[in-house]
């Protein structure tokens, strides 16, 4: 990749964003865009977020950047950062800085002008790439080699740039997940393994965030089994341990083969037990938000159905249990199944079972009680238990019967069951 260039992307020649680059660039100064976005163009991959490192100061960079007619907000002041949107789109802006000191979660940092300094700083080599506003690219550290060969490495000392934030360990794995190939780099892998203690003095929130990326990940099969062979996996989610990851290998099958999208609470269910307290507790360990903590805990509540079972057995699952807890347990069934098949007829046909199982329950709509306690009310019942009773009674047994009950039927039954009341 010696030579390379970003030029004729169509994220570079944004007028926005050369507007502000060409601002940050006025008179001894400079600026570049830096990391992802120069990554991910060289191999093939989208651009979601576009960074710039400038040689300018940040108050220097608010005022030229508000010069240009671009609003701003001091999201990272402390360490330089300041974002910048231009034409609605955010970019993160951040002076040259190098780490005078860091505890392993935050830096103290002192801003410079030396590219070389400020590459030196950063975790990856593939992360320090640097491009100019004609797309020039700028590799001061190796990353173009490493990108061509899939190789994440640290820049430096392995060691050092951890201790500096315990952070990279989950990162060296997740980014080998997202565009490693091969086998992880010795030196990376012995180092993450070395200080795998010092992810506890991370916070659960910056450990969920990084191994929900990872989980999301186009196949994060090996970088799981790397994990767990270090022992960093066991610290970022104990719940895995004497669990096994085997079965990541065919949830990522499927859903290549089916279509599937990459679903990183699926995958993380597929690594960790069905077991409602440890999930309870894993959800409110890592913070995860409400509607995440419910699907774990409603995915860990819910029986996996047989194979054979009958649609109607299934509605009445579904209606009395948590739909979306049971279409991940035939999800996961269904990968598990079709991995078994090519060597197991029984599995095949099992497979065959929870596929069909899986399209109903995916289609499947939650029915409404045709009757109400208006109903009940006109039949001259009194607000209360009694009418609770009987609504819960009429409720029974329109569910028994597969839902068919009518309206008309329902109140015929309501009528004789108060008149028994």
């Amino acid at each position: 990749m010696s030579g390379a260039s970003v030029a004729g992307v169509a994220w570079l020649g944004d007028p926005s964003l050369q507007k502000l680059l060409a601002a940050l660039s006025e008179g001894d100064d400079a600026a570049r865009v830096v990391g992802g976005a120069v990554r991910n163009t060289l191999i093939g991959e989208a651009v979601t977020d576009i960074d710039v490192a400038t040689t300018t100061l940040p108050d220097e960079t608010v005022r030229r950047a508000e010069r240009a007619g671009f609003r701003t907000f001091p999201s990272g002041i402390e360490h330089g950062t300041v974002t910048v949107i231009a034409d609605g789109k955010p970019h993160e802006v951040t002076t040259l800085r190098s780490d005078i000191a860091t505890d392993g979660r935050r830096a103290t940092v002192a801003y410079g002008r030396d590219w070389a300094t400020d590459a030196g700083r950063r975790d990856f080599t593939v992360n320090a790439l640097y491009a100019d506003a004609d797309g020039t690219v700028i590799d001061l550290v190796g990353g173009l080699a490493d990108l061509e060969t899939r190789t994440i490495r640290f820049i430096g000392d392995a060691e050092t740039r951890i201790r500096e934030d315990y952070l990279r360990i989950l990162r060296f794995f997740r980014f080998f997940a997202q565009y490693g190939g091969g086998r992880p780099d010795p030196a990376g892998l012995k180092a993450c393994a070395r200080l795998k203690d010092g992810i506890a003095r991370l916070s659960v929130e910056r450990i969920w965030a990084e191994m929900k990326k990872l989980l999301g990940a186009a196949d994060p099969s090996r970088a799981l089994l790397w994990m767990r062979q270090s022992g960093v996996l066991s610290l970022a989610l104990p719940e895995t341990e004497k669990w096994g990851i085997d079965a990541i290998h065919a949830l990522v099958a499927a859903e290549r083969d089916l279509g599937w999208s990459q679903d990183p609470l699926l995958r993380l269910e597929a690594i960790v037990p069905p077991d409602v307290a440890r999930m309870a507790a894993l959800a409110e360990r890592l913070k995860f938000s409400k509607a995440e903590a419910q699907r774990l805990i409603d995915w860990a509540r819910s029986a996996l159905p047989e194979p054979d079972m009958a649609e109607a057995v299934l509605a009445r699952r579904l209606y009395a249990g948590s739909p979306s807890g049971i279409v991940d347990r035939l999800e996961l069934a269904l990968a598990s199944a079709r991995a078994a098949g090519a060597t197991d007829d029984k599995a095949l046909r099992a497979a065959g079972g929870y596929g069909r199982l899986l399209a109903y329950a995916r289609a499947w709509t939650r029915p409404s009680l045709p009757v109400a306690g208006a109903d009940m009310r006109q039949l001259g019942m009194e607000p209360g238990p009694e009418l609770g009773a009987v609504l819960k009674k009429l409720e029974d047994e329109w569910v028994a019967s597969g839902f068919q009950l009518g309206r008309d039927e329902l109140l015929a039954r309501a009528a004789t069951l108060v008149a028994g009341a």
